[in-house]
């Protein structure tokens, strides 16, 4: 019933938009502005990317193309839509409208959505330029974590250790070591794992799943690498059948529109099973 309304009213506030006859090309840039805030706002309820919200986005920015939010607003869409050809020109357009803002954002963006780290990283740079008095934070993360996570799809695993290191150092200063995003222990440990140095990559996953009440399939994976890189085949079996049971009850790091950077999938996990199993058959019985 309440989804029954709620296209009730979209298709009402479609209707009310195409149907109304005022024009505002005779309007001050004042009077242009309140309506297209009005419009922007009155719409807020609808789905992102839907066909009414982009509707009513459109008229917004036609009204005054220097409403930053909806040129913003209607650039995401596009890009949760698909329209590949569409998104970047017109988020390039809030960035130019208020670069402060969105240029960190745009950073997030190309990293998240394209895997086009040389980008993310310029922005995230030009991020620290622009606002040299704090570190933004697009997606309620610093520039430097999504810094650290760009730098490991590179595979530059020195910049990403660096500033993953960064990120959780600052973070424990100001507020304490659990207000970090565990997903950076995560990262680091991966970063370290890749470079070949097992000894600080298992501090790191230690910490993911200390913070994750070793309730994490990803951590419980790299904890079985981590052994069979020693050549400890039993506990690398012991933190592989964690691995399954954490994978099976869905404790798994994802991101509800794209795949995550090095993200785990039961074939990793089937993978390891193998490799383990030629550990014990290649591991000679003491006697």
């Amino acid at each position: 019933m309440e989804r029954l309304q709620k296209y009730y009213l979209s298709a009402i506030l479609v209707f009310l938009l195409f149907s109304c006859n005022e024009s505002f090309e005779d309007m001050s840039p004042a009077e242009r502005k309140a309506l297209s805030e009005k419009v922007f706002k009155e719409g807020g309820f609808l789905g992102q990317g839907s066909s009414a919200s982009m509707t009513r986005i459109e008229r917004a920015v036609a009204i005054d193309p220097t409403n930053c939010d909806a040129v913003r607003e209607l650039s995401v869409a596009m890009l949760k839509r698909g329209l590949i050809d569409k998104w970047k020109p017109t988020f390039d357009k809030a960035v130019a409208c208020d670069p402060k803002i969105w240029t960190p954002w745009r950073g997030y963006l190309y990293l998240q959505f394209y895997r086009d780290y040389d980008k993310a990283i310029a922005d995230f740079d030009a991020s620290d330029t622009l606002t040299p008095d704090f570190i933004d934070a697009p997606q309620g993360q610093s520039v430097d974590y999504w810094r650290g996570i760009a730098y490991l799809g590179k595979k530059d695993y020195v910049s990403s250790i660096e500033y993953f290191s960064k990120y959780i150092d600052t973070t424990t200063e100001e507020v304490g070591e659990d207000w970090a995003e565990p997903t950076a222990f995560l990262y680091k440990a991966i970063a370290y794992y890749e470079a070949g140095d097992m000894e600080n990559s298992e501090l790191a996953i230690d910490k993911f799943l200390f913070y994750h009440r070793d309730k994490t399939a990803e951590g419980q994976y790299y904890k079985a690498r981590i052994a069979l890189s020693k050549s400890n085949c039993i506990l690398a079996k012991e933190k592989l059948d964690l691995a399954y049971l954490n994978y099976k009850e869905d404790n798994l790091f994802r991101h509800p529109y794209t795949e995550v950077l090095r993200q785990l999938y039961i074939g990793n996990l089937d993978d390891l099973k193998v490799e383990i199993e030629e550990c014990f058959t290649n591991t000679p019985i003491l006697k």
